[in-house]
């Protein structure tokens, strides 16, 4: 295990959290390998993984620039704030131990944030892989892609942040850190408070990461990351009341809202509560005006058996979407989408 104080400050941590991937954080922790810029570091986490994470990194430790860190279990927020107290750079990067960064990953946030000093967080483009229906970009063709987004750019979604993004040390410090009570958008939560604090977002348009996603519950993943997100705006207001911000997270938050509504009766239906899901979905059917589920529920009043089979359809071919669809469309309809 490398000693964090043997060596020279670079100029970028990477936090690496490993909870239960340690079959994929080779293929991580190589991306950073084949990176074009090399003074960086990089903390790997375990924190009570039930896999051999020790194992999975032991060869990397060779190389000085990876440190390794164990701790007990007490959620990912945790696991990174323990990784950054260990960091040393006055920039610092998310690496999910399952995910990849491109070779220009690194020399492009660090001359980001160096040439932009009002930057607080830098972010990019990545592909979407894994278990999903189609590769995508996290950030698609619809989404406001300029070089710089504001707090209210984000809190609408216009502009959306890829989890593999970088910030400075300075500010992660001044606002606590991730918020360990949050245990989804965690990391939607920390680049709003950063963004409070002072600062916008310094865009990259570029493909520089890659996000993958696992097989898992997508419809219990996506009602957590709703409920999430309206804490998210439920602090805005409180803290910044009358402002802009505040009116654009209150707005933003209705539409979660009704959004959270519609998603619990679509996971009603699922589970086998076919006909209370449907009656909630009727009385939202402002939500879900388009000729396609007009025709699902014109077949669904004949044939209701056919609802939780096809809306599991709908929700294996919309898995992992949540985390990088932006929120304000489900206040312009994103669930008509059938």
């Amino acid at each position: 295990m490398n000693s964090l104080c043997d060596h020279p400050s670079p100029q970028i941590s990477v936090i690496v959290p490993a909870y239960g991937v340690a079959h994929l954080l080779g293929e991580a922790l190589d991306s950073l390998l084949a990176q074009d810029f090399g003074d960086w570091e990089a903390i790997i986490i375990d924190d009570g993984a039930p896999d051999d994470v020790a194992g999975a990194v032991q060869s990397y430790l060779v190389d000085p620039r990876f440190h390794f860190v164990v701790t007990a279990n007490h959620g990912v927020s945790a696991a990174r704030n323990h990784a950054i107290a260990k960091s040393r750079a006055p920039l610092i990067a998310l690496l999910d131990g399952d995910d990849l960064f491109r070779p220009h990953y690194l020399s492009a946030m660090v001359s980001a944030m160096h040439d932009d000093p009002a930057a607080t967080i830098a972010a990019c483009n990545a592909r979407v892989f894994g278990a999903v229906a189609k590769e995508e970009p996290v950030i698609g063709d619809d989404q406001n892609r300029g070089a710089t987004a504001s707090l209210a750019d984000v809190l609408d979604r216009r502009f959306m942040i890829y989890i593999g993004a970088t910030f400075r040390r300075e500010a992660f410090v001044r606002i606590g850190g991730f918020d360990t009570l949050m245990t989804n958008s965690e990391d939607f939560d920390l680049w709003v408070r950063l963004l409070m604090d002072g600062g916008h977002v310094r865009y990259i348009d570029a493909v520089l990461g890659d996000y993958r996603v696992r097989p898992r519950s997508a419809s219990a993943s996506l009602l957590r990351n709703i409920r999430g997100n309206i804490r998210v705006y439920d602090k805005v207001i409180a803290a910044m009341p009358g402002s802009h911000e505040a009116a654009v997270a209150d707005a933003v938050r209705h539409g979660e809202l009704e959004r959270l509504d519609v998603e619990e009766a679509f996971a009603a239906v699922i589970a086998g509560n076919v006909r209370p899901g449907l009656m909630k979905l009727r009385a939202r059917r402002q939500y879900l005006n388009n000729p396609l589920w007009s025709a699902a529920f014109a077949l669904w009043s004949v044939f209701p058996w056919l609802a939780p089979p096809m809306l599991a359809w709908r929700q294996r071919r919309h898995q992992g979407s949540s985390r990088r669809r932006p929120v304000r469309a489900a206040a312009q309809g994103q669930v008509q989408r059938a």
